[in-house]
């Protein structure tokens, strides 16, 4: 057992054996990492723009409450 795994609060200390190999692949490949932040900024920080927000709301089509009746 590895016991250089980082300890994880809410469990109880005990890390499986799937969680030691990815804390270890990452340790070995910090580039995996960067690459998962940079795909973060490309889909998901995008700056917003207020007036495609207003037009993209003005076109949508009301969504029913309930979908199965």
């Amino acid at each position: 057992m590895n016991t250089t795994a980082p300890y994880r609060p809410g469990h109880g200390g005990y890390v499986s054996e799937f969680g030691r190999f990815i804390d270890g692949y990452l340790q070995a490949h910090p580039e995996v990492q960067a690459s998962q932040r940079q795909g973060w900024r490309i889909w998901w920080e995008r700056p917003l723009n207020v007036d495609e927000l207003k037009r993209s709301g003005k076109d949508a089509v009301p969504e029913p409450p309930y979908h199965y009746r």
